[in-house]
């Protein structure tokens, strides 16, 4: 398997963050309010703003993720 093209990438990042912050939020919403009604009505919204703030966030600090990653494991050549 190659290295991913720019546009894989990105697309990869959408569904990532898609799932990790729908289900994070979900996870501390239930955490903090329980699984009901109160939980039910805040969390779609919760999870609308949380995708744009995941899907950016990635876009920042995903370098640094690959470049201490890859300073903690040398590529083999």
């Amino acid at each position: 398997m190659g290295k991913p093209d720019p546009k894989t990438l990105l697309l990869a990042q959408v569904f990532i963050t898609f799932f990790m912050s729908g289900t994070m939020s979900a996870f501390m919403g239930i955490l903090h309010m329980g699984f009901g009604d109160t939980f039910l009505g805040v969390w779609p919204r919760d999870w609308a703003i949380a995708w744009p703030v995941a899907f950016v966030l990635t876009q920042i600090f995903s370098r640094l993720g690959f470049k201490l990653a890859f300073t903690i494991r040398k590529p083999a050549r």
